[in-house]
């Protein structure tokens, strides 16, 4: 029990320094934007704008991400072929 212990506080102080993926503050972002209640059409048209651009940068996040794999697939096997 104390070494399953040790093992759960060891994890989470290596883990305590990283910062969450993008996807978190971006769903954080519009979780926050979600619950705002305008009261000028002004704030609404704001607030719209800001949803629109979310999606945006979710999107481009999403294809980062996937251009990220495959570079580094791409790095992996150049790798493996100068290891041979």
């Amino acid at each position: 029990m104390k070494d399953l212990l040790n093992k759960i506080t060891k994890n989470f102080l290596i883990n305590e320094g990283k910062a969450p993926p993008f996807q978190v503050w971006i769903q954080s972002l519009q979780d926050n934007l979600n619950s705002l209640r305008p009261k000028t059409v002004t704030d609404k048209r704001r607030i719209d704008l800001m949803k629109h651009q979310l999606t945006e940068l979710r999107r481009i996040t999403r294809r980062m991400d996937e251009q990220i794999k495959k570079l580094e697939e791409e790095v992996n096997f150049l790798q493996e072929n100068k290891n041979e």
